[in-house]
Parts: C-alpha cells; sequence; structure tokens
C-alpha cells in the first residue's frame, strides 16, 4: 500500500469500473490516508471555521488545496478507518436483517450515538474528492465525484435489501396527445421484489425517488420542481428524498484563502417547502450548525444515519 502514488489513486478515481463494491470506496479511502503520511502535505485549519480543515499539497501538485474537511466526521487515520468500516459493514448487516429494529439493542444505540457510521460514509467520500482536487483541472473529475457518492448510496441501500437503480422515465404531457417528457432519476428505490432497472419506463406506487448530490448548491430548486412535476404528470403522490453530503465550499475571506462559506439556502428551502411541495426527506451526512439549531429547519432536515435507521 505504501507504494501507491498520488498518480495511482488518480487514475482510480477516473476508472468508471473501479468502484462496484463498497470494499472498493474502503481500500482507494484507506491508501489515501497512508499517503497523506508518507506525502506530508501542509494540514491547514480553517480560521473562519475551526472544525474545518485543509491539505494542501507540495510543489509537484502544483500547491493545489484540497475541500473543506470537517475534522468532526473526517476520519485521518487509516488504522481507525479500518476498524470502522468492519463496523460499519456489521451494521449494514444488521440493518438488512432488522429492518427498523436495528436500533434495538444498547450496543447498536451505542454505535448510533458514536455518529460512527456518518463518518464512514463521510471520509470515503472525502477521500475520492480529495484524489480529484489534486488534478490539474479539478472540474475534470467534479462530475465524477457527484456519480461516486451516487453510486455509494445505492451500493448501501442494495446492501440493507432495498431494490435500487439509478432511471429514466417518459411521462405522457396531460392535454397533449403524443407529447411526453423525459425524467432522468438519480435513484429509484423499493423494499418489493419488483425488477427495477434504468431502461423502466415509469414509476410503482411502491417506489421512492432518490435525489443524491454532493452539495445542494444550485440544485436545491429542483429536487422540489422533480416531485412537484412527478407527482402532476402522474396524477398521484410520488415520494421523493433528497440526499446530500454537505453543504460548504472553500472561500476568500480578508487576506484567507482557507475560510469555509455554507452554500445552503435556507430562505429558498422554506419558500419551496411551502409554496411547491414538502419533500419526503431531506438528509445530510454533514449538516450545517443551522439545520439543528433552527427549528423550522430542524423539522424538514435531518442526517444520513436517521434516513437508514428508522425513515425508510
Amino acid at each position: 500500500m505504501s507504494d501507491i502514488t498520488l498518480a495511482d489513486l488518480q487514475a482510480s478515481v477516473k476508472d468508471c469500473a473501479a468502484f462496484g463494491q463498497l470494499s472498493d470506496y474502503a481500500s482507494l479511502s484507506r491508501s489515501y490516508l497512508t499517503l497523506l503520511h508518507s506525502l506530508g502535505p501542509t494540514r491547514i485549519v480553517s480560521p473562519s471555521y475551526p472544525d474545518y480543515i485543509f491539505y494542501q499539497y507540495g510543489q509537484s501538485y502544483g500547491h493545489r488545496i484540497t475541500r473543506p474537511l470537517n475534522t468532526r466526521l473526517f476520519i485521518e487515520s487509516e488504522v481507525v478507518l479500518a476498524k470502522a468500516f468492519e463496523r460499519f459493514g456489521s451494521f449494514l448487516e444488521r440493518l438488512r436483517r432488522r429492518q427498523d429494529k436495528a436500533a434495538d439493542s444498547k450496543a447498536a444505540q451505542s454505535y448510533l450515538a458514536s455518529n460512527e457510521f456518518n463518518r464512514v460514509i463521510y471520509t470515503l467520500q472525502q477521500s475520492l474528492g480529495c484524489v480529484s482536487d489534486s488534478f490539474e483541472n479539478s472540474n475534470q473529475s467534479r462530475k465524477r465525484i457527484g456519480q461516486l457518492f451516487e453510486s455509494m448510496v445505492k451500493l448501501i441501500l442494495q446492501q440493507i435489501g432495498l431494490e435500487c437503480e439509478p432511471r429514466t422515465i417518459t411521462l405522457p404531457i396531460p392535454g397533449y396527445s403524443g407529447q411526453r417528457i423525459s425524467y432522468q432519476l438519480d435513484l429509484v428505490f423499493s423494499r418489493g421484489k419488483a425488477i427495477l432497472a434504468s431502461e423502466t419506463r415509469t414509476l410503482s406506487a411502491a417506489e421512492v425517488v432518490g435525489s443524491v448530490k454532493t452539495t445542494s448548491k444550485d440544485r436545491i430548486d429542483k429536487v422540489f420542481l422533480d416531485k412537484f412535476l412527478l407527482t402532476r404528470l402522474l396524477g398521484r403522490a410520488v415520494p421523493v428524498v433528497a440526499i446530500f453530503l454537505h453543504d460548504v465550499q472553500r472561500s476568500r475571506r480578508g487576506n484567507s484563502i482557507f475560510s469555509v462559506n455554507s452554500t445552503f439556502k435556507s430562505n429558498h428551502f422554506l419558500a419551496y417547502t411551502v409554496a411547491l411541495n414538502r419533500l419526503d426527506g431531506v438528509y445530510y451526512v454533514d449538516p450545517r450548525p443551522e439545520m439543528t439549531s433552527n427549528p423550522r429547519l430542524r423539522e424538514h432536515i435531518h442526517d444520513f444515519q436517521r434516513f437508514l435507521v428508522s425513515d425508510i
């Protein structure tokens, strides 16, 4: 593992066939954490939000800077991550077997209280993101990182026993004979045994639509609009949930380029909730503080762990 280079990890991120299992995510993340210790990048604490850090790579990688990493969630030790991933896998198996009773035992409650479940998901995804930040042009891998997060969520849902796949559907436009609209959905999932595949052209009443994005920035309006249009076009309520990794980005403040800004638009979120429709669930792996402190937001937004343990 010590012989792996950052260029090797860059190649893995670009390889469309490299992440077919959750263990593939863990393998890259562990390799990245091991590599961090040998590369010795500069570890920078954000002056605006001390809970967030950045890594700055050396001269051979243009002194490029990673995305902000929440130290309350990001596991910086390969050894710690390896053990945490084992417990993560065990709990997914418990969710598959016990479903809504998975948190009944004291051991399970203690595990969930530790927030390690969210920490593992965050570390796996942000390791990928940090590798992509080392590219000379990080824009070339931005879409790929979003796809990998979507794929990770899909694998997690499949691991706990759900049928889950991306899907493109076509729906008729009422009042316009022969006219149809095409919808590409990130994920469609259900607990039934219906065959779900990307070529399926519609939605059954037992299925839930999942919109999965790394951030809600410039995307939150589309999630609300999708639920509104799907409900209108199908003539029935369509459950739609939104799953986000985080809502922060690096920003400049004064002379510092290591500040952190929130990309969550709370007033837009509340306005869409009132004016269009309430989503059936909004979940973050790294929720912003206002999402738990603001009672209006707290009513609608929860962490990803809750989605899997109880709301499903």
